[in-house]
């Protein structure tokens, strides 16, 4: 609110004068000019009001420097955002995006249909899960998903990209998590299992990119579960 931006700026001000005290201070740091802006959602030019009451100037070409740097940040995390999380398409981040798709088929064999993903994010070291249920997971529960995970590793199953209309990937029953972002033609993977009445044990609407065989991923293990927010669980997991 304005009022707590006023109050911060009043609290940055008598510290630095404090702190400078031997000399004149003119100048407020863009660091602190945009802290205010950022926090507090205060307008750099109300500082620059507030900075001249006090007989005071803002940094403002630091400040407009600061600003750009955060929205290239925050331009480049929404990015990484809708490629789904990864990291990047290293070998070992396609690994772990492919095993997040397995282990989403376990968690819903294992827990029920009412699960669904609820963000993810895949370094080369660890993928991270989070996914909607409401209670903790037992250890028995989480052995469940690993061995299903684990099986169908074993089993050298084959990974399938398709690209087709987002009703018709709904029609053929596919999850995906980000279909309100998706216009005209998606992209469908599938991981083939013809033991399972459904001739698939996942079937996502992704951008991917996967490996093309589940016996690329190595050995699967939950590292940990753990509670994420109000009815969201968080799973970590390696590749062994």
């Amino acid at each position: 609110t304005l009022e707590r931006g006023i109050k911060e700026f009043q609290a940055q001000t008598s510290r630095l004068k404090a702190q400078n005290q031997n000399s004149k201070l003119k100048i407020i740091p863009a660091d602190i000019a945009f802290d205010i802006y950022q926090t507090y959602g205060f307008p750099i030019e109300l500082t620059e009001e507030l900075a001249r009451e006090e007989s005071m100037e803002v940094d403002r070409r630091g400040f407009d420097e600061e600003l750009k740097k955060h929205q290239e940040l925050s331009r480049a995390g929404a990015e990484q955002k809708f490629k789904g999380g990864l990291a990047d398409h290293s070998e070992q981040v396609v690994k772990y995006h492919t095993a997040a798709h397995l282990m989403l088929a376990g968690l819903r064999q294992v827990l029920g249909e009412h699960v669904t993903q609820k963000g993810s994010n895949i370094t080369v070291e660890r993928l991270r899960f989070d996914f909607s249920h409401g209670q903790k997971m037992t250890s028995e529960e989480i052995k469940k998903v690993e061995d299903f995970v684990n099986e169908r590793i074993q089993a050298d199953l084959s990974v399938k990209a398709e690209e087709m209309t987002l009703e018709k990937a709904k029609a053929q029953n596919a999850t995906g998590v980000f279909e309100s972002r998706y216009s005209g033609k998606v992209k469908v993977y599938t991981v083939q299992d013809f033991n399972a009445p459904t001739g698939y044990c996942s079937k996502e609407i992704c951008g991917g990119p996967h490996v093309e065989r589940t016996s690329l991923l190595g050995k699967f293990k939950i590292a940990k579960e753990e509670s994420s927010s109000a009815g969201v669980r968080r799973i970590k997991a390696i590749l062994e």
